[in-house]
């Protein structure tokens, strides 16, 4: 196997935390494993290069939203709770990140909305519909890596 492109913990991607990144990430590394086993938090946090300290919670979080269900006890953890094209990426990302809260102006006026706006106000507004609707309409599934299909060589 290559060499992780998130091992060194930092986000590509400026619209996401990184808290939010490496859910995504632990998630990817739930998808790929067989429905009824779980996971560990500490696996799971080495896998993707993510502080351990932290992941447990993160987890945690996710499945009080039920995105994940957890087990304690020998051979518990963590797996999905539902199959990876039932979880959109707004399930995983709006407890995190509280995105669909986030109505701040994009030149940081207190007030942006009717009948004082700022200079991008519409263009803004545009381009937070089109991010969340991304996160709504894009679920884990799409995020896997393609199968290998074992019958070809």
């Amino acid at each position: 196997m290559g060499p992780k492109p998130w091992a060194s913990g930092s986000s590509n991607y400026p619209m996401l935390s990184r808290t939010a990144t490496h859910a995504l990430r632990a998630l990817i590394v739930l998808a790929g494993m067989p429905q009824t086993e779980f996971a560990g938090a500490a696996m799971i946090a080495s896998r993707i290069g993510a502080p351990q300290n932290y992941m447990g919670k993160l987890l945690q979080l996710l499945a009080r939203e039920g995105v994940v269900a957890s087990q304690r006890g020998h051979g518990g953890g963590f797996r999905l709770a539902r199959s990876p094209d039932a979880i959109s990426l707004y399930d995983i990302v709006e407890p995190i990140d509280k995105v669909s809260r986030q109505s701040h102006c994009l030149l940081g006026q207190m007030l942006c909305g009717a009948p004082s706006v700022c200079t991008v106000h519409d263009d803004w507004t545009h381009i937070v519909e089109a991010y969340l609707g991304f996160l709504k309409r894009t679920t884990l599934a799409r995020l896997l890596p393609p199968r290998k299909n074992p019958e070809r060589t």
